[in-house]
């Protein structure tokens, strides 16, 4: 019988490009924001309302899905995840008013919701404390790229053969991807493969979700993934807004921002190993970078006076590398502090808690915009939130878990 534990890097392998196809899936109507507004005559308001639209479904989406995932289990949660979310992306295409539109983006929302517990469960099972980290921090970079290849590769196949052709485009890769999936896992044992044993109780899930552990990541999520969900809806829109630059003149500073993004993330990882390869407490480790990349975050605060855009897209790169580290450490913590068989529902329930904060400030973006107000107000939120966040765990985080 294979021992999944050896075909881990292979599995993270595809991992990694799941988490390309996911977010080149939602990133992409914010790179074409101005051709497809252009043929389908939306507002900013309409923008953000589209935007909102996809948080409210994953947010909904997410109310099921850590149940979803650890139900199926890692074997079949997977192509589950990546084709649904790839069948929706295919819909856009098919879209020729805004209430269609608006139902593509919510399926989408929907289906993709099961991205981030199907990822955290099968690391969690796959890798221990200090492989755990590099392994997230791998997977949670790989998303950059996605946001990458969406302005430097879908763009110009937009430009040529119109913005319909790049959705169509990526569903086909996903539907591909789900089926070379079942092709490598299917010798593995399922329970192996999950990282349980068929005699593991599973723990009560209410008692765990009125945890105060739970809870400190919870209200962590909402911080961070605000100013993520900001950023990747509108840092387009703020370097054409703000720097007046075209459709074809975007991947560029996107292509800064989301490099940063992944190096953030490899790094968050990897120090977080180190640390606790050198002694530390792992949840310790995790913390205290925590705590340093939220000060980092505060970078962004510069961007909205940066004299051109490509000092800007640094200075909101630094910043997204910082949510990396903060993220890739936060998604550690929950493979330290809660139970394998509910890790899927935790994972999911913080997450749910990022969408919802994500869901509000994207509309509340495309309203100041709308009114005139630009971009100092979310800035200014996009600067503090990460120290607000940090702030929460360590006060609702139970001593005895960092000490343990």
């Amino acid at each position: 019988m294979t021992d999944p534990r050896a075909r881990r890097w292979l599995i993270l392998g595809f991992l990694v490009m799941a988490a390309v196809l996911n977010y080149a899936d939602r990133q992409i109507i914010a790179v074409l924001k101005p051709d497809i507004q252009r043929e389908l005559g939306w507002s900013d308001v309409d923008y953000g309302s589209l935007a909102s639209l996809f948080q409210f479904s994953a947010a909904v989406g997410y109310i099921f899905a850590g149940w979803i995932v650890d139900r199926a289990g890692v074997r079949l949660a997977n192509p589950l995840g990546v084709a649904s979310w790839s069948l929706a992306a295919m819909s856009h295409a098919l879209a020729r008013t805004l209430p269609q539109f608006g139902a593509a983006r919510m399926a989408l929302g929907a289906t993709e919701a099961l991205g981030t517990p199907m990822a955290i469960k099968t690391v969690s099972a796959l890798f221990d404390e200090k492989e755990r980290p590099a392994a997230i921090g791998i997977s949670n970079a790989s998303t950059n790229i996605g946001a990458i290849v969406a302005p430097l590769v879908l763009a110009p196949l937009a430009a040529a053969t119109g913005w319909r052709s790049a959705f169509l485009l990526l569903g086909g890769l996903g539907l591909v991807w789900s089926a070379a999936w079942l092709l490598i896992v299917r010798r593995l044992p399922s329970a192996a493969l999950d990282g349980t044993k068929a005699s593991e109780t599973r723990t009560p899930i209410l008692p765990l979700l009125r945890s105060r552990a739970t809870l400190a990541i919870c209200g962590a999520k909402a911080m961070s993934d605000q100013v993520w969900w900001l950023l990747l809806f509108w840092a387009p829109d703020f370097f054409h807004r703000v720097f007046h630059l075209k459709t074809a003149e975007l991947g560029a500073p996107l292509a800064i921002v989301y490099a940063f993004a992944a190096a953030g993330s490899l790094f968050g990882g990897w120090a977080s190993g180190q640390l606790v390869r050198r002694g530390l407490l792992a949840v310790q480790a995790r913390l205290y970078l925590i705590s340093g990349a939220a000060v980092v975050a505060m970078t962004i605060l510069a961007a909205l006076n940066a004299p051109s855009a490509t000092i800007a897209g640094v200075l909101i790169g630094v910043t997204l590398a910082a949510h990396q580290t903060f993220s890739v450490n936060l998604f550690s913590l929950i493979g330290d502090v809660t139970p394998k068989a509910r890790v899927g529902a935790v994972t999911s329930l913080s997450a749910l808690c990022g969408n919802l904060a994500g869901m509000g400030i994207v509309y509340l973006a495309g309203r100041l915009l709308a009114d005139g107000a630009g971009y100092g107000a979310l800035i200014t939120i996009a600067g503090l939130s990460y120290l607000v966040g940090a702030a929460w765990l360590w006060l609702l985080l139970p001593k005895g878990l960092r000490t343990a």
